[in-house]
């Protein structure tokens, strides 16, 4: 028999492995392997894999070469070893990127064990059009007419020879409207609603596809169908069209690359065939899409196709300075639904319900006869009584029509629309409805998931799916409102409450980039900011408080998620424009006066527009003036990160100037706000400008106002997002919690209680005795109420940020009596943090995960330092720092189990507010 160690001699490799360290999920520009990158320094990010506690990263090295196999004469950076700790959004430092070109890379790193990574797998990232010059495709439109409103879809195409050995070949592809790329038959890629939507006359994106493999030698046919879309079609429930054009219009670009080196481009230009005579009829972003079957045109993409009866284009010259890259994940169909129930309503009216409140379309499979037509609307619910109810949509049509061809089983979705819906009404189906004939298709930008949370609370549950879906529903390319009625408009207020929610439920950096660039090239020359982006009305439209902070709030919040400096050097001018028009608005007594237009916007009230109302009613200039506060605040810290110190003082200046404004106009000596309103409190607490010595009185008479109204909110879009927070700032969690497990309206749990399966735009939108709170306005997925999640996140399950990009995290649960347990977890550009919580018989165990290269500082509440257990032994002597929350443990990575004896908290009693 071998002794023992000889055994463990066996076993050391395999330990040795096991505490080496991975480099993986390695990233460029927050993308796995993007095509079309158009920023000439780009940013890497890795993750560190390990099972070793404490480990931080002491150096890295990157290799950037234009071949997978890293040969010398291809690498175009390599940085050697540098003694760093960072891994997150590595500036690209080496020599400059060509265009169009492919880059493969890897990192290795070292830690702090002396271990030694191996070089991570290769991944890529490639390069778009750096600059006008680089596109050699001209613009052209088909045959159309501008003077009509609504118009058929068009058609384009054109045959090319390939005569040589193919290595690569991409087609570089945007339109004036929505546009499909076909390629010998067959779809190019797997994006929809492309090119998305931006303010078109000053960004307009392109996208990038490897269609390397679709080439055939020989002759080969690439086509498109352009649809009218954003550009072209009704935007605004102004019921404007054409805002940016009357022409639908393509620029596509095919470069070929041969293996003998050279390389060859097709272009859209003058060659190049056109029809309006296909299936499309009719397409809408409100409208959805007629789409007759029988003018289907076989083989228009396809070689030997005779397409003498098609049009020349013509040949237009638009501004290729405005063409940009893809800077967002692209618009994919995510997940598919199938149908819980089919039904006829009181009416006669044959229903079928998918069970979810969701954006994107319907597939049909059906068989009929030639020129029978189904008709399909779309509706997000029934009313009263049961029948199908649209009034909420206002003018959009949101109807397929679908003719059939008459040849065996066919199969349709539509290409250039989207509706809002849970429930459709099916008219003209040859037959029995059945479950197979329908499948909902849910849309969306195609955001990493990144955040879950789930508690003992199946309610809380529910209202977090609802919040994920009214998520979902509204980040289709830009942060739109609502899905469904004839607005979808990227309102600046409704991303700014959600932002930072919206960061914990998925990988929204990306996104919000995009879309916050086209918040400045929207902005007014004096710093305004409309109250819409893209800005789709009237360009001499006032801003409006804590709708026009956006420009502010979103880039800073970016910062803080993601460590993105880039994003505050992107906004900057923009950050600042909009603070000094504020600065100019308000002069030298540092109120702003008329800046809030909509004012804390759907607060309890029984009107919509019965500002006098004062029950719950907030004063808008005092918003106005918080919100002042707030943005200079956040500017002059997005200076002090950027290295501005002139600017960091100036604008901490301002906001100093403009607290003591606040405390004097809008605050009593007692600590009372004016109008005496949940959001006057909450805004002041927040945003810090409520001096010292009055907090306590000011929480207090929040806490009174809420225990008045029996655990009610009374606030709107812009005091929700705070309320429970400042409780909870404020020693009052258990008031928090009341509210968000109140029941009944207005509260969250309402529309949970009612069945709602997203969020709605109204605390009451449907009133308990199954009517509707208004007609015009009422939409049932509208993600502002949502906010409460940044709470649930941070609070409830204690996970919080320490240093930006969760370099440093902060474990700080609040645990209740009325949970068992809690638990969140958050995919940081580190790597995932986990913090849960769970009482088991008097026993408190809290569970955590601290991603490598990150350290954390762990709060296990009410514990005794003598009490408390890691991983079932007892804590280390002096590892814990006492005080009245509890004790606190510093660490560093690893996964960590506490367990400690548990007494329920006692509410904070609140100070006593009256004189």
């Amino acid at each position: 028999m071998k002794p023992i160690f000889f055994y463990l001699l066996l076993l050391l490799p395999v330990m040795c492995v096991a505490q080496t360290p991975v480099a993986d999920g390695l990233t460029c520009e927050y993308l796995s392997n993007p095509v079309g990158i158009d920023i000439v320094t780009p940013r890497l990010s890795w993750k560190i894999n390990t099972p070793q506690r404490n480990t931080m990263q002491q150096a890295y090295n990157i290799r950037v070469a234009t071949d997978v196999s890293f040969s010398s004469s291809k690498i175009v950076w390599n940085t050697g070893k540098v003694n760093v700790d960072s891994s997150i959004l590595i500036t690209y430092g080496g020599t400059s990127l060509k265009p169009a070109t492919r880059y493969y890379w890897q990192v290795r790193i070292w830690d702090n064990h002396n271990h030694a990574s191996a070089w991570s797998k290769p991944a890529y990232f490639e390069t778009g059009m750096f600059s006008p010059a680089d596109w050699t495709a001209s613009w052209i439109q088909p045959k159309q007419d501008s003077t009509a409103r609504k118009i058929p879809a068009v058609m384009l195409r054109k045959q090319f020879g390939v005569s040589k050995k193919i290595v690569s070949a991409r087609a570089y592809a945007t339109a004036h409207g929505l546009y499909e790329l076909y390629l010998n038959g067959k779809k190019v890629g797997d994006q929809v609603l492309t090119p998305g939507w931006t303010s078109y006359k000053k960004r307009l994106q392109y996208q990038v596809y490897d269609i390397t493999a679709m080439l055939q030698q020989g002759d080969n046919v690439i086509g498109a169908m352009v649809g009218d879309g954003w550009f072209r079609g009704t935007t605004g429930y102004t019921n404007q069209w054409g805002f940016w054009g009357k022409k639908l219009a393509l620029l596509c670009q095919l470069q070929i690359t041969y293996a003998d080196g050279t390389v060859q481009n097709i272009n859209t230009d003058s060659s190049w065939k056109g029809t309006n005579e296909g299936p499309i009829r009719l397409d809408g972003i409100y409208d959805g899409e007629n789409y007759d079957a029988r003018k289907e045109i076989s083989g228009w993409a396809s070689k030997g196709f005779d397409d003498a009866g098609w049009e020349l284009v013509d040949v237009a010259s638009f501004n290729n300075k405005i063409l940009v890259g893809v800077q967002s994940v692209p618009v994919h169909k995510i997940q598919e639904i199938k149908p819980i129930a089919i039904f006829k309503s009181p009416k006669g009216t044959q229903i079928v319900d998918f069970g979810q409140n969701l954006t994107g379309w319907v597939r049909l499979k059906v068989s009929g006869s030639a020129g029978q037509t189904i008709k399909i609307r779309h509706a997000e619910v029934l009313d009263k009584f049961g029948e199908f109810y649209t009034a909420n949509l206002r003018s959009a049509t949101a109807t397929i029509n679908y003719t059939l061809k008459g040849n065996g089983t066919e199969v349709f979705e539509p290409h250039f629309t989207f509706m809002g819906f849970r429930y459709i009404a099916v008219e003209g189906f040859p037959g029995e409805l059945k479950p197979e004939s329908f499948t909902a298709v849910v849309v969306h930008s195609d955001m990493p998931v990144t955040g879950q949370f789930t508690c003992s609370d199946t309610m809380i549950n529910k209202l977090q799916h609802n919040i994920q879906w009214g998520q979902k529903g509204n980040f289709l390319d830009i942060p739109t409102d609502c899905p469904q009625r004839d607005e979808r408009l990227g309102w600046t207020g409704d991303a700014q409450v959600f932002s930072r929610t919206a960061a914990f439920n998925m990988q929204v950096a990306t996104f919000f980039a995009k879309w916050t660039k086209d918040v400045a090239a929207d902005q007014s020359a004096d710093g305004r900011v409309p109250f819409v982006v893209p800005n789709v009305f009237d360009t001499n439209h006032a801003t409006s408080a804590g709708w026009g902070d956006v420009s502010v709030i979103v880039p800073w919040t970016m910062y803080q998620v993601y460590a993105d400096k880039r994003i505050l050097q992107n906004q900057y001018a923009s950050m600042k424009g909009y603070v000094d028009y504020i600065i100019k608005q308000s002069g030298d007594k540092y109120i702003w006066h008329n800046g809030s237009v909509f004012g804390d916007w759907l607060f309890y009230r029984p009107g919509i527009y019965d500002f006098s109302e004062p029950n719950g009613y907030t004063n808008p200039d005092l918003i106005a003036t918080a919100f002042y506060a707030y943005s200079s605040k956040l500017l002059s810290q997005a200076a002090g990160v950027l290295g501005n110190t002139a600017d960091e003082t100036y604008y901490n200046g301002i906001y100093e100037q403009v607290k003591k404004a606040f405390v004097r106009n809008y605050m009593t000596a007692t600590g009372r706000i004016f109008a005496d309103s949940q959001t006057g409190y909450v805004l002041g607490l927040k945003f810090g400008l409520i001096p010292d010595s009055l907090k306590a009185k000011a929480a207090a008479y929040l806490v009174e106002d809420v225990r008045s109204r029996n655990n009610h909110l009374s606030t709107g879009f812009l005091g929700t997002p705070y309320l429970c927070q400042v409780l909870s700032q404020n020693g009052y969690s258990n008031v928090a919690y009341d509210l968000l497990l109140q029941k009944t309206y207005p509260s969250w749990l309402y529309p949970v209680k009612m069945g709602a399966t997203t969020i709605w735009e109204r605390w009451d939108g449907i009133k308990t005795d199954s009517t509707f709170q208004d007609k015009s306005m009422n939409s049932f997925n509208h993600y502002s109420y949502g906010a409460v999640g940044d709470w649930m996140y941070q609070q409830m399950a204690g996970l919080q940020l320490g240093k930006a990009g969760y370099k440093h995290i902060i474990i700080k649960p609040e645990p209740h009596q009325k949970f068992s347990f809690v638990k969140a977890t958050f995919q940081s550009m580190y790597g995932q943090v986990l913090s849960g919580w769970e009482v088991n018989n008097g026993t408190m165990q809290i569970h955590v995960n601290i991603p490598a290269n990150t350290t954390a500082d762990i709060t296990l509440p009410k514990a005794h330092a003598e009490e408390v257990k890691l991983d079932g032994k007892p804590l280390a002597p002096d590892t814990a720092h006492m005080d009245d929350n509890g004790a606190t443990i510093s660490v560093g990575s690893g996964d960590y189990t506490f367990s400690y004896p548990w007494i329920e908290v006692k509410e904070k009693k609140a100070v006593t507010a009256k004189m």
